[in-house]
């Protein structure tokens, strides 16, 4: 029975009282309680049940390595399912419900799995669920989906109701883990002067340490974790965060963090988690280890709890899981539950020490205390359904003879300790694997590397394999120091304190109990607690020719979830390799994956939910556009305005009249949202002749060119026109949302295959309000404005140049997207709203009149230029519009020159850029195919082509369209079919895409 302690429980105040709930059932703890050590103080020893057979678990560990007790928190929009009991600190109030059950939790009907477990092995359902097929939709996978997960998710239609933000730091050392280790190591460093960020993810420093005992300087652990933390709460260039937890590594020195910041007080105001997202110089990992448990019949019976655990729950909170406890080892460390067991006044039964030679110092202190100690024993079996009520006892080596059966409430088990090597490895740290400790440890000769080739990760303490007190201070002293060093820190050599624990003998690797298991315990002996992956499944696995560990997790989910191979990796390893009668290090680890322990997904999402899920993006005009009459479409993440309606007009009818307009008289469109990328350098030229496919280092400063982009793939991506602003400086003009796409495409390319040219691209789109003033009268209204001479010899089409309009700053592009006189003016994004109006007011006497996208379109199609998006679909090809002009043929490469050579892309048949006409002057619908002579294999008509653009033009007062055709370009004149979605059939004449000013007479007045 587990009790509450009367005098133990160093961490909860006894004075405060706390009530909470269990599954209905009121309860009370004390702060500082866990839900877990307030479970337990509870007599509340079941907590959930496991995924595939529904046995009753208890609570194994007390930290995030818990792989059983996890329950759903909260109600309604603060319910949060699959919680650790473990890390869950005790508030008033607080709601809590087991999982994975049906009706209840102490009956539950899935447990009839259990009786099932022999036609449930390990990759059942790969075998299983394949015939007969019509079962797979009918009956197996409705059942499978209704069985799938452990905890509810929460309700589609209920909103959560708490906060989350982002956070970003820089820091040049970061520490993660704020044990002994973690702290000594951030002393260290911060004394050379480097700025520190300490995170741990517990609510207290020093970690295991004070449990665990010894001294450090000659004096108490506590006292000088208490000390050692004060001194760093002073120092102004040390940040320490509790409740934040090391979530992952990446590259380049950038690490994510998360904290947890009022899931222990929701009545406190302010966001519930924060996402760290931290740029350090170097990083140290003082993560310490993790206990493993031993494989034996009934291992995950509830009581039955790792060592370091028992010891954890009677130390730190004052709850023992049992009155009467039996401990089983390989190890000294276990002796020391023992100790802390009988000093609290439970009955320590027997140790049971699988090595021969039994344990050292700790061993002579239990035997003084009373304790039976029975070396080269095992269990055999442990007896119990919702809680443990006896054990049995056999040689370890062997299971002949008599076995002895002892009556108690709890075991406690310890296999070793195992480095928390999680972050290390996510970044690519490797691993070696120490023999005497029997754990993989990182292996500082292959650490994460830098861009520079050098490290930026090392590893301090108990995580590093330094499981000795002394050695844990030494060594993350010396991790310290090394990495202020390298982050740029004076030269100081402050000493490492002087830590001191009782000797142990060596440990010896015991994967399961007894080492000569028959079968009927063997198929009872639990690897993975969580996932019901047993010794005999992985063994299945081995023999069934699952070699690889990686394909041996998959086959028998061992180490997935939440566990992610914390408490049963390398039990699994080694059971894996001796069934393929190969080493440990031969079978290797499976991958570490970010992040270390399950973070929330509001966490992730941070502010981005609601409005600013996806925010949209609006350029500086956009409250002018909105009061005058815009008809918004969405452009990418833009807001663009479409049209702009008088009162009484519809859409179409104002489409028509900018149109006119703008041929006419005068448009002005708002241009700010086409990308804008700064690209600059001593290679730029070079870099851009690559990105291109017609030449760009060639350009002059102060004119333009139109250029082509494609990905490697040959297919066409992007298009826009190119400036060159002096002698290492472009400004590339994207479409309108294309620019983030693009500015990734550079940077992909500059990192991982040029890298070393000296090239530095910046995306500018919002730094600028740009403006088209577009029309006959152009030029007019930008002269009345004065400045800058537009005039066709000081600004020639196709150039740009820099100077004031109207008393603005400007650049002035002479560029044309219509097909008429046109300017694009770009002015600071302060000034845009400004010159907007200036433009306004001034060209009310030049018939001024603001346009939208379509006129835009329309405009554009009536003179046969291509858009992105329209014109491509991610299979065209520059040859196939008609651009063979933009390909140079001075360069010998460019993305996508090579691809463009293979033979598909070269053959005759694909289909071509032409311009649509139909015979009775109506409008085409938009992606409508054309049909042409006999049928395909499946029997419908072969497609010849598909339109690609269409559109109503008022200017021409027809339809017209654009198109891609087989053999396009050849058959001028000729007409096609093409049936409509509304079941009427269009007939349409190819002719030239060029439907208006053709000799280009217009733009180059």
């Amino acid at each position: 029975m587990s009790t509450r302690l009367s005098k133990l429980g160093r961490l909860i105040d006894r004075t405060k009282q706390v009530s909470f709930s269990f599954n209905g059932t009121t309860m009370r703890g004390f702060a500082g309680d866990t839900l877990a050590s307030a479970l337990l103080a509870n007599d509340q020893m079941m907590m959930g049940r496991s995924f595939k057979y529904h046995r009753p678990r208890g609570v194994v560990a007390s930290g995030a390595e818990e792989p059983n007790a996890l329950v759903g928190l909260g109600e309604g929009s603060r319910f949060e399912p699959n919680q650790r009991a473990t890390t869950t600190e005790l508030f008033e109030g607080l709601s809590a419900k087991s999982q994975n059950h049906w009706p209840n939790l102490d009956f539950d009907i899935g447990a009839v799995n259990t009786a099932f477990a022999r036609f449930l092995p390990a990759g059942f359902y790969y075998k299983m669920f394949i015939h007969p097929q019509p079962f797979w939709k009918h009956v197996y996978e409705p059942f499978i989906r209704k069985s799938a997960g452990l905890g509810k998710a929460p309700d589609a239609e209920t909103r959560d109701a708490d906060t989350y933000e982002h956070f970003y730091a820089f820091t040049d050392v970061l520490i993660i883990g704020g044990g002994v280790a973690g702290l000594q190591a951030a002393k260290a460093a911060a004394l050379t002067g480097v700025k520190v960020l300490l995170v741990e993810q517990t609510a207290h420093w020093g970690g295991r340490a004070p449990v665990d005992g010894g001294t450090i300087d000659e004096g108490p652990v506590d006292k000088f974790v208490e000390q050692i933390v004060s001194e760093l709460e002073t120092m102004d260039n040390v940040t320490m965060r509790l409740r934040c937890m090391g979530a992952g590594i990446y590259d380049h020195g950038y690490a994510l963090a998360y904290e947890r910041l009022t899931d222990h007080a929701p009545q406190v105001a302010g966001p519930r988690h924060r996402l760290w997202r931290i740029r350090a110089k170097q990083i140290v990992t003082a993560t310490g280890a993790i206990e493993r448990p031993l494989s034996f019949a009934g291992n995950d019976v509830p009581g039955v709890m790792l060592a370091s655990a028992m010891r954890d729950y009677v130390v730190n909170w004052g709850v023992t899981p049992g009155e009467r406890v039996v401990v089983a080892t390989n190890n000294d460390d276990a002796y020391r539950t023992a100790i802390t067991l009988k000093n609290a006044g439970v009955d320590v039964l027997r140790i049971l020490d699988a090595r021969a030679s039994g344990g050292g110092a700790l061993a002579d202190e239990v035997r003084a205390l009373g304790i039976r100690v029975d070396p080269g024993k095992a269990i055999a079996k442990v007896s119990g359904g919702k809680r443990v009520k006896k054990v049995s006892i056999c040689n370890q080596e062997g299971i002949g003879g008599a076995r002895d059966e002892v009556s108690c409430d709890a075991v406690a088990m310890s296999g070793g300790w195992s480095p928390v090597v999680h972050l290390w490895s996510h970044c690519g740290g490797k691993l070696i694997w120490d023999d005497a400790q029997a754990h993989f440890r990182p292996d500082p000769d292959r650490p994460p590397l830098g861009a520079d080739g050098a490290g930026f990760v090392s590893v301090a303490g108990a995580a590093n394999g330094a499981l000795a007190l002394g050695e844990t201070l030494s060594d993350a002293n010396a991790a310290g120091l090394a990495a202020a060093k390298a982050a740029g820190g004076k030269a100081k050599r402050p000493k490492a304190p002087l830590g001191e624990s009782a000797a142990e003998l060596p440990m010896e690797p015991v994967w399961l109990m007894p080492a000569n298991a028959d079968t009927p315990l063997r198929v009872k002996s639990w690897l993975d607690f969580q996932n019901d992956v047993k010794v005999s499944d992985v063994q299945l696995a081995a023999r069934e020719g699952y070699e690889s560990v990686e394909h041996t997790k998959r086959y028998t989910t061992l180490g997935m979830a939440t566990d992610q191979g914390k408490l049963s990796n390398i039990n699994g390893l080694a059971i894996l390799a001796d069934a393929l009668n190969a080493e440990i290090p031969q079978v290797g680890t499976t991958t570490f994956r970010p992040p270390y322990t399950p973070i929330s997904m509001g966490a992730i999402g941070g502010e981005a939910r609601g409005e600013v899920f996806q925010p949209i993006r609006r350029t500086p005009l956009h409250d002018w556009h909105d009061r005058n009459g815009a008809d918004w479409e969405p452009v990418g993440h833009w807001r663009r305005p479409y049209a702009y309606q008088l009162p009484g007009e519809s859409v179409e009818a104002a489409v028509n009249r900018e149109v006119k307009n703008t041929r006419e008289n005068l448009g002005l469109l708002d241009a700010s949202t086409l990308g804008k990328l700064i690209v600059k350098g001593p290679d730029a030229g070079r870099f851009l002749d690559m990105m291109y496919t017609n030449m760009m280092s060639t350009l002059k400063p102060g004119k333009c060119r139109y250029g082509l982009m494609c990905s490697e793939n040959g297919f066409l991506i992007d298009d826009g026109v190119v400036a060159r602003i002096d002698e290492d400086t472009w400004l590339c003009h994207t479409t309108t949302g294309g620019a983030e796409r693009i500015h990734a495409h550079m940077e992909e390319w500059l990192q991982t295959e040029w890298w070393d040219w000296k090239v530095y691209v910046a995306n500018v789109t919002e730094q600028y309000a740009q403006v088209a003033v577009v029309g006959p009268n152009a030029r007019k209204v930008l002269e009345k404005l004065g400045g800058m001479d537009v005039s066709k010899e000081a600004l020639p089409f196709m150039e740009w140049r820099d100077g004031q309009i109207g008393g603005f700053d400007c650049r002035a592009y002479r560029i044309s997207f219509s097909g008429e006189l046109s300017y694009e003016i770009a002015v600071a994004a302060s000034r845009g709203q400004a010159f907007w109006d200036a433009l306004t007011e001034a060209g009310k006497e030049f018939g001024v009149m603001p346009y939208g996208t379509e006129c835009l379109h329309i405009l554009r199609a009536e003179k046969g230029f291509i858009m992105i998006g329209d014109e491509t679909d991610g299979t065209v090809i520059p040859q196939d519009l008609g651009l063979h002009w933009a390909l140079s043929k001075k360069k010998e490469d460019y993305l996508g020159k090579r691809a463009q050579q293979r033979s598909h892309m070269a053959d005759p048949d694909r289909w071509k850029l032409v311009g649509l006409e139909t015979v009775d002057g109506s409008v085409l619908p938009d992606g409508a195919y054309a049909v042409g002579e006999g049928t395909n294999a499946n029997g419908q008509r072969n497609m010849i082509g598909r339109v690609t653009s269409t559109y109503y033009s008022a200017n021409l007062d027809r339809g017209i369209a654009m198109g891609l055709v087989k053999h396009g370009p050849d058959r001028m004149g000729e007409v096609i079919e093409i049936p409509g979605t509304d079941g009427k059939s269009y007939k349409a004449k190819i002719v030239d895409p060029v439907f208006f000013d053709k000799d280009g007479e217009k733009q180059n007045v």
